[in-house]
């Protein structure tokens, strides 16, 4: 006797405000849930970077060391270091448990707009407005980069590391893709500014935000346009984009107060979430779970299915 195959279940979303919960930086200029999604890092235009537990709201630290205001930051895979850029054309590395300031790099000729850590937490990743990407070796005692990647002709706006990969954004309308273990660089053309680019969660792919309202997805292998995604609006902002946590929808912030889910195959909008007045600057989506962190103005909100909320974790 043949029995019938269970029906697919239905898509979840993070329909529902579990927390809301002002950062007290004057403006988030983004946020950032770590490695396992225990916690997440707010940057503020305050000058400070700070660590939560979201699902509680709690502050957890306070770390202050950049000049002028933070701008982005990143958890090691092992939650025990952090990184953070800013206006103050620097690159800090930051000790979790104690909060202190464990090493400060300078080199970029203006402000560092994006960073990140490379798989092993070894090497940060950084871009600036000065067209350039650096990287800086988080285990040397010197200062200076190890690697300066600078073929963009305009500012860099987001980066991206997989584990051999680096994946670029710039203003001057073009994603950069560097194999580090071929030696080899592959540039596409998307013709307007990009705020932000990601990696699908199986490598295949690559996402980017530009300022004409689109997102677009690419094969990452031979740059075929795969799928466009509209609706909302980023003509002014630097804006997130990222895919769920099962690479089943692609999400982004917008300059009208919503968060925006698009169907990644029949590129269809499923969702807008209102989340508030102000342009949605940053958002991050959890790991595993569904489960999405926004920020907009000086407020960080937590968004969770209705069924469960994520289970609250306090890193060491």
């Amino acid at each position: 006797m043949m029995f019938p195959a269970p029906r697919p279940q239905p898509p979840r979303f993070p329909r529902t405000r579990l927390r809301s919960f002002p950062s007290g930086q004057r403006t988030v200029r983004a946020v950032r849930f770590n490695v396992d999604g225990n916690y997440c890092l707010t940057c503020g235009s305050d000058k400070s970077l700070k660590l939560w537990n979201p699902h509680r709201g709690i502050i957890l630290k306070t770390y202050s060391g950049h000049g002028y205001e933070v701008l982005d930051a990143a958890g090691s895979c092992d939650n025990s270091q952090i990184c953070s850029c800013g206006s103050d054309k620097t690159v800090v590395l930051w000790d979790v448990a104690t909060g202190q300031l464990v090493r400060k790099f300078r080199g970029h000729g203006g402000k560092v707009n994006c960073v990140q850590f490379n798989e092993e937490s070894t090497v940060i990743v950084s871009g600036s407005i000065d067209t350039s990407v650096r990287c800086w070796d988080c285990r040397s005692r010197t200062s200076e980069p190890i690697q300066i990647l600078n073929e963009a002709k305009d500012g860099i706006s987001s980066v991206k590391v997989s584990d051999h990969e680096i994946l670029s954004g710039s203003v001057d309308g073009r994603i950069r893709r560097y194999d580090l273990r071929m030696g080899q660089l592959f540039a596409d053309f998307i013709g307007s500014p990009i705020t932000s680019v990601c990696f699908s969660k199986d490598s295949q792919c690559t996402l980017i935000s530009s300022l004409d309202s689109t997102l677009r997805l690419l094969d990452k292998e031979t740059g075929e346009l795969l799928g466009e995604y509209t609706g909302h609006r980023n003509t002014d902002c630097k804006l997130d984009c990222c895919f769920n946590e099962s690479d089943t929808h692609v999400v982004s912030g917008s300059e009208d107060g919503l968060v925006y889910f698009w169907d990644l195959i029949e590129g269809s909008c499923t969702l807008t979430l209102p989340v508030g007045k102000g342009v949605v600057q940053s958002l991050s989506y959890h790991p595993t779970q569904c489960c999405l962190l926004t920020a907009t103005e000086d407020t960080v909100q937590l968004w969770g299915d209705d069924s469960e909320e994520a289970t609250t974790q306090t890193p060491s």
